[in-house]
């Protein structure tokens, strides 16, 4: 019985209203229908399928609401998980989207999986990891290449 696919995440929203515009307006979700929870919010979606929840930080009784972030919880980055990653299409459309938007984005390719990258902030500060799966070649959208980059050895 493995895991089949991601369901959602939910982003701890310093300002609500700016977080669901950035995921709305610059990464193309869509606000999708939310029971009557007890706090505010929203759940956001791509076609149909509901992938990212949100609630606004610093209410009362959110020990009630969010069982993964104590009190005393950081209000930036995104603590002990690095990044969520997003399957998308169209990377040369998303880069002139985020261009135009005036949002800071870190391009990487990975030749050898014909895989580009976009990592970029979301206003919580968490990172968001775009992936465009079947690029063959580097675009000339920039961007590291990993296959370039220093090597770790196994310690």
């Amino acid at each position: 019985m493995p895991v089949a696919d991601i369901n959602h995440y939910f982003v701890r929203a310093n300002d609500l209203e700016a977080t669901k515009r950035f995921y709305v307006d610059v990464l193309g979700f869509e606000v999708m229908p939310r029971p009557n929870f007890p706090f505010p919010g929203y759940w956001l979606g791509v076609s149909g399928k509901i992938q990212v929840h949100m609630g606004p930080h610093g209410i009362p009784n959110s020990e009630l609401y969010y069982l993964g972030t104590p009190a005393d919880a950081a209000t930036t980055q995104s603590g002990v998980v690095d990044h969520i990653a997003f399957a998308a299409t169209e990377p040369k459309a998303f880069v002139e989207r985020l261009k135009g938007k005036g949002v800071e984005y870190r391009p990487r390719y990975l030749p050898e999986s014909s895989l580009y990258q976009l990592f970029l902030r979301d206003p919580n500060g968490l990172m968001i990891e775009l992936n465009f799966f079947g690029i063959a070649d580097a675009p000339d959208w920039g961007g590291e290449d990993y296959s370039k980059m220093p090597r770790v050895e196994t310690v």
